[in-house]
């Protein structure tokens, strides 16, 4: 559990650093098995977004934890970058809006404990 809370606060920095906005950490563990929680935040723009990756990437190498995924990927609306316990989304607006992972999980949560 250290290791995971030493990757979300090193994720929260790099993010903060690059003025990635509304971010959310959430919880999925006992929700799902390939990872413990999802950090996701937004962008203004593609550039943003691929400045919030790259210095997540670089925060987080710096420190030793490598992404388990060779690529951020090249979309424009939404990034994902794998470090195993802790998944990083980072969306555009309108992406993050339309996917709306915060809702799916919480329902999901809600729906597990009926």
């Amino acid at each position: 559990m250290e290791n995971t809370d030493k990757k979300l606060e090193i994720i929260q920095k790099a993010i903060e650093n690059k003025i990635g906005y509304d971010t959310e950490v959430i919880d999925i563990r006992g929700k799902a098995s390939f990872s413990d929680y999802f950090v996701i935040t937004s962008a203004t723009s593609s550039n943003q977004m691929f400045a919030i990756a790259d210095n997540v990437e670089y925060e987080m190498e710096k420190e030793g934890f490598e992404k388990l995924n060779n690529s951020a990927g090249k979309s424009n609306e939404w990034l994902l970058l794998d470090y195993d316990e802790v998944i990083v989304h980072i969306f555009d607006i309108k992406a993050r809006k339309f996917y709306d992972l915060e809702r799916l999980w919480t329902e999901r949560d809600l729906k597990s404990n009926n």
